[in-house]
């Protein structure tokens, strides 16, 4: 039944990511109707919602881009940066989204960070502690509940996130609507676009949830040996 449910969530997965591609792909070919590039989408929504002190910076490769609440910095990929398409100002106003969370004090925004330091140490452990547990599991159980708890944070990260993730692109679809980045056509586009993202953090937290289930399985069957 594991299996099942793991390779059904691989291949969710695998379409989630084909179809996030391909909008995006086609999003990207579309000029955006404001004629504006990504940095100067970003740039104006920070000004419209008066978020001083945040640059806005290029950063290489694709797919890279985020909000960096320590630095006070709103992160484009280089294809993002200096595009003018439905994509780049899609995803540069999805950063800005954050930047928003962060201003206002969104709610799931300070659980999240708060629970950041914590399971950045529990990513770093849990593989190593899971699979001396799982080595162990007769002389040492305790270890594999340790193990679980550690997974079991990163999987609390994971839903956490996706509060966070979908209201960035309800403000970024709302405000690049209001203001006229968008005309009807390209909001239908960047809703799609935006939609097809926020997928794949379902998908993840889905996945992670599924790989808990799996060790504390593995942890009740050799508990009953």
């Amino acid at each position: 039944m594991y299996w099942i449910l793991f390779i059904g969530i691989a291949v969710l997965s695998y379409v989630v990511q084909a179809v996030l591609q391909s909008r995006m792909d086609k999003a990207s070919k579309i000029r955006i109707s404001s004629g504006l590039t990504g940095r100067e989408v970003a740039q104006k929504m920070l000004n419209d919602y008066g978020i001083g002190g945040i640059a806005v910076t290029s950063t290489p490769g694709s797919l890279t881009d985020h909000f960096d609440p320590s630095k006070k910095t709103v992160n484009l990929s280089e294809t993002v940066y200096d595009r003018c398409s439905v994509a780049a100002a899609a995803v540069a106003a999805h950063e800005c989204g954050h930047a928003v969370q962060h201003a206002k004090g969104y709610f799931p925004v300070k659980v999240r960070t708060a629970l950041v330091p914590v399971v950045s140490f529990a990513s770093k452990a849990v593989t190593w502690v899971l699979l001396a547990g799982m080595l162990l599991l007769k002389a040492f159980p305790q270890l594999m509940m340790i193990g679980i708890a550690l997974f079991a944070l990163t999987t609390i990260f994971s839903f956490v996130t996706l509060p966070v993730e979908l209201n960035a692109s309800r403000r970024a679809l709302a405000w690049m609507t209001s203001h006229g980045i968008v005309d009807e056509y390209n909001r239908d586009m960047a809703a799609s676009a935006l939609k097809a993202a926020a997928c794949t953090y379902v998908v993840a937290a889905l996945s992670s949830l599924a790989t808990l289930i799996y060790y504390i399985a593995i942890f009740a069957g050799g508990s009953r040996r």
